[in-house]
Protein backbone atom coordinates (compact mmCIF):
# COMPACT_ATOMS: atom_id res chain seq x y z
CA UNK A 1 0.00 0.00 0.00
CA UNK A 2 1.28 3.50 -0.46
CA UNK A 3 -0.56 6.59 1.15
CA UNK A 4 -0.73 10.70 0.96
CA UNK A 5 -0.95 13.05 3.36
CA UNK A 6 -4.48 14.54 3.35
CA UNK A 7 -4.87 16.95 6.18
CA UNK A 8 -2.15 15.49 8.20
CA UNK A 9 -3.80 12.19 8.48
CA UNK A 10 -2.77 9.08 6.30
CA UNK A 11 -5.18 8.13 3.45
CA UNK A 12 -4.00 4.42 2.19
CA UNK A 13 -4.24 3.41 -1.53
CA UNK A 14 -3.33 0.88 -3.96
CA UNK A 15 -2.39 1.71 -8.03
CA UNK A 16 -1.81 -1.10 -10.62
CA UNK A 17 -0.06 0.68 -13.34
CA UNK A 18 -1.41 -0.44 -16.77
CA UNK A 19 -3.28 0.37 -19.70
CA UNK A 20 -7.02 1.69 -20.92
CA UNK A 21 -8.85 4.13 -18.76
CA UNK A 22 -8.28 4.22 -15.05
CA UNK A 23 -10.62 2.11 -12.83
CA UNK A 24 -11.07 3.52 -9.52
CA UNK A 25 -12.49 1.38 -6.90
CA UNK A 26 -14.33 2.44 -4.00
CA UNK A 27 -15.28 0.66 -1.25
CA UNK A 28 -18.23 0.36 1.08
CA UNK A 29 -18.97 0.88 4.49
CA UNK A 30 -17.28 -1.29 6.81
CA UNK A 31 -14.98 -2.70 4.29
CA UNK A 32 -11.72 -1.55 3.08
CA UNK A 33 -9.88 -1.86 -0.15
CA UNK A 34 -8.73 -5.40 0.39
CA UNK A 35 -12.65 -6.58 -0.49
CA UNK A 36 -11.33 -6.31 -4.19
CA UNK A 37 -7.95 -7.87 -3.87
CA UNK A 38 -9.56 -11.28 -5.92
CA UNK A 39 -11.76 -9.01 -8.30
CA UNK A 40 -9.65 -7.00 -9.45
CA UNK A 41 -7.07 -9.48 -10.40
CA UNK A 42 -9.71 -10.13 -13.58
CA UNK A 43 -8.25 -7.00 -14.82
CA UNK A 44 -4.36 -7.49 -14.92
CA UNK A 45 -4.16 -5.02 -17.72
CA UNK A 46 -6.29 -2.24 -16.67
CA UNK A 47 -4.68 0.76 -14.68
CA UNK A 48 -6.41 0.24 -11.16
CA UNK A 49 -6.71 2.44 -8.08
CA UNK A 50 -8.24 1.48 -4.74
CA UNK A 51 -8.53 3.68 -1.74
CA UNK A 52 -8.94 3.16 1.66
CA UNK A 53 -11.70 5.68 2.73
CA UNK A 54 -11.04 7.53 5.87
CA UNK A 55 -11.25 5.20 9.14
CA UNK A 56 -11.41 2.14 7.46
CA UNK A 57 -8.18 -0.23 6.30
CA UNK A 58 -5.22 1.69 6.61
CA UNK A 59 -6.40 5.06 6.43
CA UNK A 60 -6.95 7.50 9.27
CA UNK A 61 -10.49 9.12 10.00
CA UNK A 62 -9.84 13.16 8.82
CA UNK A 63 -11.93 15.61 11.02
CA UNK A 64 -14.93 17.09 10.14
CA UNK A 65 -16.17 13.77 8.09
CA UNK A 66 -18.85 13.43 5.80
CA UNK A 67 -19.42 11.84 2.23
CA UNK A 68 -18.66 14.95 0.51
CA UNK A 69 -15.44 15.31 2.33
CA UNK A 70 -14.64 11.54 1.60
CA UNK A 71 -15.02 12.76 -2.07
CA UNK A 72 -12.06 14.92 -1.54
CA UNK A 73 -10.28 12.49 -0.45
CA UNK A 74 -10.30 10.42 -3.12
CA UNK A 75 -9.77 13.50 -5.46
CA UNK A 76 -6.58 14.51 -3.68
CA UNK A 77 -5.04 10.74 -4.14
CA UNK A 78 -6.19 11.16 -7.44
CA UNK A 79 -3.99 14.06 -8.05
CA UNK A 80 -1.35 12.48 -6.40
CA UNK A 81 -1.03 10.01 -8.56
CA UNK A 82 -1.85 12.52 -11.38
CA UNK A 83 -4.74 10.35 -12.94
CA UNK A 84 -6.92 13.41 -14.96
CA UNK A 85 -9.90 10.86 -15.37
CA UNK A 86 -11.20 7.70 -14.72
CA UNK A 87 -14.26 5.31 -14.34
CA UNK A 88 -15.41 5.43 -10.92
CA UNK A 89 -17.08 2.05 -9.33
CA UNK A 90 -18.28 2.90 -5.98
CA UNK A 91 -19.90 -0.05 -4.08
CA UNK A 92 -22.72 0.63 -1.13
CA UNK A 93 -21.02 3.88 0.68
CA UNK A 94 -18.15 4.32 -1.63
CA UNK A 95 -21.36 4.78 -4.48
CA UNK A 96 -22.20 7.72 -2.35
CA UNK A 97 -18.92 8.74 -2.22
CA UNK A 98 -18.63 8.68 -6.01
CA UNK A 99 -22.00 10.59 -6.61
CA UNK A 100 -20.10 13.17 -4.90
CA UNK A 101 -16.95 13.24 -6.48
CA UNK A 102 -19.00 13.62 -9.40
CA UNK A 103 -21.45 16.56 -8.65
CA UNK A 104 -18.06 17.85 -7.64
CA UNK A 105 -15.32 17.12 -10.11
CA UNK A 106 -17.67 15.97 -13.19
CA UNK A 107 -14.73 16.88 -15.73
CA UNK A 108 -12.77 14.20 -14.47
CA UNK A 109 -14.87 11.63 -15.13
CA UNK A 110 -15.46 8.82 -18.23
CA UNK A 111 -18.28 6.89 -16.11
CA UNK A 112 -19.31 5.98 -13.02
CA UNK A 113 -20.36 2.80 -11.77
CA UNK A 114 -23.23 2.14 -8.54
CA UNK A 115 -22.21 -0.85 -7.47
CA UNK A 116 -24.98 -2.32 -5.22
CA UNK A 117 -25.47 1.58 -4.82
CA UNK A 118 -28.64 4.40 -5.10
CA UNK A 119 -28.25 7.90 -5.29
CA UNK A 120 -30.87 8.60 -2.43
CA UNK A 121 -30.55 10.33 0.63
CA UNK A 122 -31.15 8.17 3.76
CA UNK A 123 -34.76 7.77 4.93
CA UNK A 124 -36.12 8.75 8.14
CA UNK A 125 -36.52 5.12 9.23
CA UNK A 126 -32.68 4.22 8.35
CA UNK A 127 -31.72 7.34 9.73
CA UNK A 128 -33.11 5.96 13.28
CA UNK A 129 -31.58 2.51 12.06
CA UNK A 130 -28.25 3.92 12.06
CA UNK A 131 -28.68 6.05 15.17
CA UNK A 132 -29.78 2.79 16.55
CA UNK A 133 -26.62 0.87 15.82
CA UNK A 134 -24.45 3.74 16.82
CA UNK A 135 -25.75 3.37 20.19
CA UNK A 136 -25.51 -0.23 19.88
CA UNK A 137 -22.02 -0.12 19.57
CA UNK A 138 -21.11 2.93 22.25
CA UNK A 139 -22.93 0.08 24.91
CA UNK A 140 -21.50 -2.91 23.72
CA UNK A 141 -18.81 -2.73 20.93
CA UNK A 142 -18.31 -2.36 17.24
CA UNK A 143 -16.93 -6.10 17.01
CA UNK A 144 -20.28 -7.53 18.29
CA UNK A 145 -22.11 -5.41 15.68
CA UNK A 146 -20.02 -6.44 12.49
CA UNK A 147 -20.31 -9.96 13.34
CA UNK A 148 -24.58 -9.28 13.15
CA UNK A 149 -23.76 -6.55 9.80
CA UNK A 150 -21.43 -8.88 7.76
CA UNK A 151 -23.71 -12.24 6.75
CA UNK A 152 -26.83 -9.85 6.18
CA UNK A 153 -25.08 -8.26 3.11
CA UNK A 154 -25.35 -11.74 1.43
CA UNK A 155 -28.00 -14.56 0.63
CA UNK A 156 -28.72 -17.21 2.90
CA UNK A 157 -27.19 -19.49 0.25
CA UNK A 158 -23.77 -17.88 0.17
CA UNK A 159 -23.95 -17.65 4.17
CA UNK A 160 -24.33 -21.22 4.15
CA UNK A 161 -21.49 -22.16 1.95
CA UNK A 162 -18.79 -19.41 2.49
CA UNK A 163 -18.24 -19.51 5.86
CA UNK A 164 -14.17 -18.73 6.05
CA UNK A 165 -14.86 -16.22 3.22
CA UNK A 166 -17.68 -14.30 5.59
CA UNK A 167 -15.20 -14.83 9.06
CA UNK A 168 -12.28 -13.12 7.32
CA UNK A 169 -14.72 -10.37 6.47
CA UNK A 170 -16.22 -9.88 9.75
CA UNK A 171 -12.16 -10.01 11.12
CA UNK A 172 -11.00 -7.37 8.41
CA UNK A 173 -14.09 -5.30 9.88
CA UNK A 174 -13.70 -5.60 13.33
CA UNK A 175 -9.50 -4.57 13.36
CA UNK A 176 -11.74 -0.82 12.20
CA UNK A 177 -11.56 1.65 14.92
CA UNK A 178 -15.04 2.56 16.74
CA UNK A 179 -14.58 5.90 15.62
CA UNK A 180 -14.38 4.81 12.12
CA UNK A 181 -17.19 2.86 11.96
CA UNK A 182 -19.29 5.48 14.13
CA UNK A 183 -17.77 8.45 11.45
CA UNK A 184 -19.10 6.01 8.57
CA UNK A 185 -22.79 5.85 9.87
CA UNK A 186 -22.82 9.58 11.15
CA UNK A 187 -21.89 10.23 7.07
CA UNK A 188 -24.47 8.09 6.01
CA UNK A 189 -26.77 10.00 8.15
CA UNK A 190 -26.29 13.63 6.83
CA UNK A 191 -25.34 12.91 3.30
CA UNK A 192 -27.45 14.40 0.33
CA UNK A 193 -30.08 13.24 -2.04
CA UNK A 194 -27.66 13.01 -5.39
CA UNK A 195 -30.82 11.89 -7.83
CA UNK A 196 -30.10 14.26 -10.38
CA UNK A 197 -26.72 13.43 -10.28
CA UNK A 198 -28.03 10.64 -12.55
CA UNK A 199 -29.28 13.49 -15.26
CA UNK A 200 -26.94 16.35 -15.27
CA UNK A 201 -23.80 14.34 -16.40
CA UNK A 202 -23.28 13.51 -19.90
CA UNK A 203 -21.24 10.19 -19.65
CA UNK A 204 -22.58 6.66 -19.19
CA UNK A 205 -23.64 4.95 -16.19
CA UNK A 206 -23.80 1.58 -14.71
CA UNK A 207 -25.64 0.08 -12.35
CA UNK A 208 -25.73 -3.58 -10.83
CA UNK A 209 -28.11 -4.38 -8.34
CA UNK A 210 -28.69 -7.70 -6.63
CA UNK A 211 -32.20 -8.81 -6.89
CA UNK A 212 -31.98 -9.89 -3.38
CA UNK A 213 -30.43 -6.61 -1.84
CA UNK A 214 -31.73 -5.90 1.51
CA UNK A 215 -29.75 -2.72 1.55
CA UNK A 216 -30.75 -1.24 -1.35
CA UNK A 217 -34.13 0.51 -1.73
CA UNK A 218 -35.49 0.42 -5.14
CA UNK A 219 -34.61 2.76 -7.19
CA UNK A 220 -35.37 1.31 -10.85
CA UNK A 221 -36.80 4.08 -11.55
CA UNK A 222 -34.20 6.14 -11.77
CA UNK A 223 -31.99 4.30 -13.79
CA UNK A 224 -33.49 6.06 -16.65
CA UNK A 225 -31.97 9.02 -15.73
CA UNK A 226 -28.68 9.05 -17.63
CA UNK A 227 -28.55 9.66 -21.30
CA UNK A 228 -26.34 6.42 -21.16
CA UNK A 229 -27.02 3.74 -18.82
CA UNK A 230 -26.42 0.27 -18.58
CA UNK A 231 -28.66 -2.01 -15.81
CA UNK A 232 -27.95 -5.42 -14.38
CA UNK A 233 -30.48 -7.08 -11.74
CA UNK A 234 -28.37 -10.00 -10.47
CA UNK A 235 -31.02 -12.83 -9.33
CA UNK A 236 -29.66 -15.04 -6.41
CA UNK A 237 -27.57 -12.14 -5.16
CA UNK A 238 -27.68 -9.73 -2.25
CA UNK A 239 -25.36 -7.14 -1.92
CA UNK A 240 -21.85 -8.05 -2.44
CA UNK A 241 -21.85 -9.32 -6.31
CA UNK A 242 -18.21 -8.72 -6.64
CA UNK A 243 -17.84 -11.72 -4.04
CA UNK A 244 -20.89 -13.95 -4.94
CA UNK A 245 -21.13 -13.96 -8.75
CA UNK A 246 -17.26 -12.53 -9.33
CA UNK A 247 -17.32 -13.57 -12.85
CA UNK A 248 -21.04 -11.99 -13.87
CA UNK A 249 -19.62 -8.92 -12.53
CA UNK A 250 -16.28 -8.99 -14.25
CA UNK A 251 -17.85 -9.43 -17.77
CA UNK A 252 -20.34 -6.33 -16.91
CA UNK A 253 -17.60 -4.37 -15.66
CA UNK A 254 -15.40 -5.41 -18.62
CA UNK A 255 -18.50 -4.55 -21.18
CA UNK A 256 -19.01 -1.53 -19.37
CA UNK A 257 -15.64 0.08 -19.96
CA UNK A 258 -15.89 -0.97 -23.54
CA UNK A 259 -18.84 1.19 -23.61
CA UNK A 260 -17.00 4.43 -21.84
CA UNK A 261 -13.65 3.72 -24.63
CA UNK A 262 -16.40 4.02 -27.68
CA UNK A 263 -18.29 7.12 -25.82
CA UNK A 264 -15.12 8.83 -25.27
CA UNK A 265 -13.94 8.03 -29.03
CA UNK A 266 -17.35 9.83 -30.30
CA UNK A 267 -17.25 12.79 -28.65
CA UNK A 268 -13.60 13.46 -28.51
Amino acid sequence: MQSIQFEQRTISYYLQQGEGIPLVFVHGFCEDSTVWNDFIQRFPSQTILRIDLPGFGQSELIEDYSIARYAEVVNNVLDLVGMKSCILIGHSMGGYVSLEFAKKHPEKLKGLCLFHSHPYADSEDKKAGRKKSIDFINKNSSIYYVKQLIPKLFTKSYQGSNHLELAKLVFSASQYSTEGIIAGLECMIGRSDNTEVLSSLNIPFLFIIGKEDTVVPDYTKETARPNIASIHLLPDVAHMGMLEVPKKCERIIKDFVSVVEQFSEDNA
